[in-house]
């Protein structure tokens, strides 16, 4: 075993004065900050300084194959960031680094030694009672670390270079079949609210009952703004306002509510995907709410007020459990002789309805709105009740085929950051890669770090100094490109 300490310690970085637009016009080297530790190799940063900056506010220039770690921002509550640089670069102060000694560490070997030992190096050396997250750089460098043989350190670093390749092709394949059932959703719903989706079933139903029932759908006089709505419609639709086939569109309660009680009360973050999410719940104690905002079978709920990106999602409440409903929401009640309430929520997450909720939304400084006007002048492309009712069979299905997919999915994602870990866990237990007996042992390479160490030191006064490292942080500060 090793640690930081034996082969150089680390390297702290700064921010070159903003005071100064000399340090940054027209930035040519990488500045690397937490924000830029989303990837392994490193090859760039979002910002970047001016040569000015290197000498006129003291940054060092690191070389590449610098091993860069994330010690302060909020994302080391849950992982340790760990980049080895493929070209020069400065950092931040949130950032520290590491320039191996080559002839001990192999900086990709080490890289990955260090990502491996994340979790150690999160519970041994995180800081406490800061208010950002942050690790100790002391505790850091303290940190015991496997030492293999240099040709097994080669050997295990190209073998985590392919293994780990191949984990992030997976991923990439996992994502894209996300990304594809999202697109899948969204064509079911735009071809269930266009009438593409039951096409078949009105041609098997005949053209003269389809012209006849044409009557049966309400007509929308006020509704005059047809060349607005982009989605032709079927000979036997028509387009309307939310209003003519609701009875209701109210806001829930004010009251505040708890953490227990008697009612749960759903709240905008219960709303997921056109569905409510029994999760994370609040309760009412309130006997006059409990019976004012009580939900029924079939009530829409609408979130009126969230940020511009979620404002207007919707779910549909099935009479899981009683429950009553929050002041962020609208409850739609829908006349059933006019519309299936499970037609609405498709129609209000369609494309088209997710587009009117963006362009009628009232943005504020972090919260959109959309009132209960703007709702029940909503477009809904108006069909005879059976053929709403064979929509929301055939969404369902399809719907429901879709969510088998994406339990599949999550298990293969959960499988996939699995693999990862193991992988990293097995190379530095020594089973990733054979052994070869002929390759010098890490004893050695340890008696001549040792050996080295005492030279560099031999004659200096103060004890102390002996224990400072060989490339300690003022070598890396030498080192500098």
């Amino acid at each position: 075993m090793s640690n930081i300490a034996e082969f150089g310690g680390v390297l702290g970085g700064k921010t070159p004065s903003k005071a100064n637009p000399g340090f940054w016009r027209n930035g040519t080297v990488p500045w690397v900050s937490p924000k830029d530790m989303k990837v392994f190799d490193l090859d760039g940063a979002e910002d970047a300084i001016a040569e000015q900056a290197i000498s006129g506010a003291g940054m060092s220039v690191l070389p590449s194959n610098s091993i860069l770690m994330v010690t302060r921002s909020g994302i080391l509550a849950h992982s340790f960031p760990v980049a080895i640089t493929s070209v020069p670069v400065t950092i931040n102060q949130d950032i520290k680094a590491i320039r191996p000694r080559s002839e001990i560490f192999l900086p990709r070997y080490l890289a990955y030694n260090l990502r491996a030992h994340g979790p150690l190096i999160l519970d041994a050396c995180s800081k406490a009672g800061t208010t950002v997250a942050s690790v100790e750089s002391k505790a850091l460098e303290r940190v015991p670390l496997p030492l293999a043989p240099l040709p097994e350190q080669a050997r295990i670093a190209d073998k985590l270079d392919t293994v780990l390749a191949r984990v992030d092709a997976c991923r990439d394949r996992l994502d894209h079949v996300g990304a594809a059932l999202k697109r899948f959703h969204k064509a079911v719903l735009a071809a269930a609210t266009s009438g593409r989706l039951t096409e078949d079933w009105r041609t098997g139903r005949g053209a003269a009952r389809r012209s006849g029932d044409a009557h049966s759908i309400p007509e929308d006089g006020s509704f005059d703004d047809v060349a607005k709505v982009t989605t032709e419609l079927p000979e036997a639709w028509r387009w309307g306002r939310l209003a003519i086939g609701i009875t209701e569109a109210s806001y829930g309660t004010a009251t505040k509510s708890s953490k227990a009680g008697a009612m749960p009360v759903l709240r905008m973050g219960n709303l997921q995907g056109g569905r409510i999410d029994w999760s994370d719940l609040a309760y009412s104690n309130d006997d006059g709410d409990n019976q004012k905002y009580m939900l029924a079978v079939g009530d829409i709920l609408f979130n009126r007020t969230n940020s511009p990106e979620l404002v207007g999602k919707t779910a549909i409440y099935l009479g899981e459990r009683p429950a009553i409903y929050a002041g962020y929401l609208i409850r739609v009640k829908c006349n059933e002789n006019i519309l299936n309430p499970k037609y609405v929520n498709f129609c209000l997450n369609a494309p088209y309805g997710r587009a009117y909720c963006w362009a009628v939304k009232s943005d504020g400084v972090s919260q959109s709105n959309i009132n209960a006007e703007k709702l029940r002048s909503f477009p809904v492309p108006y069909c005879e009740v059976e053929e709403q009712e064979e929509i929301v069979r055939r969404v369902e299905i399809l719907l429901s085929f879709a969510d088998r997919l994406e339990a599949r999915l999550a298990q293969a994602n959960a499988a996939a950051d699995r693999l990862t870990p193991a992988l990293l866990a097995k190379a530095f237990r020594g089973e990733l890669v054979p052994q070869d007996p002929n390759d010098e042992p890490a004893s050695e390479l340890l008696k001549r770090l040792n050996d080295d160490r005492l030279r560099a030191v031999k004659g200096t006064k103060s004890p102390r100094s002996q224990r400072i490292p060989a490339s300690s942080e003022r070598d890396y500060e030498n080192t500098a490109v």
